[in-house]
């Protein structure tokens, strides 16, 4: 690799899958308006998923208004990489430091979600609760898989277009948070129709179990693009 490149490099292990990407500024625009599209899509549903759990009692919906505060977080984290790659000054070396930086929080993020999806579903199994049946939050649930599975697709291209490990960390991120709105759908609609209450927090245990995997692997730093 020219030491001069402007490229992102993949660490050792991606060698083989991750090709050099130059640091394209239409590239970089794209993903910075997925980024700020993620963060105003996920205030406005957290806050209403928020409400509608508070008031309905239900323990799936308010964990999923959370997550998307958590999502905020991920996306944060990558405009900050992203707005700094924009830098003509900026060295490959300090990128890629960059680079492995946000990647780590990206999975910081993943770790904080996952703990609270366990305890989350811990508490719900505990306590036996039984959630009322919430319009709102069922007809944001379903908009949000659509939105969630839309952003996170395009996430994916853009991380191999920039070559990122960080954004396909946030990609994965977005990914586990449609996991989670299936989930909460799921649990809603099988406690509405035949009073199945544990299949949410079942559901979310092994969720978690995913989120911590891929959690684990971005701080490794086994993420390929």
């Amino acid at each position: 690799m020219n030491p001069t490149s402007p490229s992102i490099s993949c660490s050792s292990d991606c060698s083989t899958s991750c090709s050099e990407t130059s640091r394209s500024p239409g590239a970089i625009q794209r993903a910075l308006r997925l980024e700020y599209l993620t963060v105003g899509w996920n205030l406005v549903e957290g806050v209403i998923a928020v409400t509608a759990g508070l008031l309905a009692g239900s323990v799936a919906i308010l964990g999923f208004g959370i997550d998307s505060f958590v999502e905020c977080a991920s996306a944060a984290v990558m405009i900050w990489r992203l707005r700094a790659e924009r830098d003509p000054a900026m060295s490959p070396q300090r990128l890629e430091g960059l680079e492995r930086r946000a990647q780590r929080l990206v999975a910081g993020s993943l770790f904080m979600l996952g703990a609270y999806v366990t305890c989350d579903a811990a508490h719900t199994l505990w306590t036996g609760e039984r959630p009322s049946f919430s319009s709102v939050g069922l007809v944001l649930i379903i908009i949000s898989l659509g939105v969630m599975l839309w952003l996170a697709r395009a996430k994916r291209r853009i991380a191999r277009e920039l070559g990122s490990r960080a954004m396909e960390a946030d990609a994965f991120q977005t990914t586990a948070c449609w996991w989670l709105s299936l989930a909460a759908l799921t649990g809603i609609g099988l406690n509405g129709a035949f009073g199945w209450w544990w299949a949410d927090p079942i559901a979310g245990f092994a969720i978690a179990a995913l989120i911590v995997k891929e959690g684990r692997e971005a701080w490794n730093g086994e993420h390929c693009c």
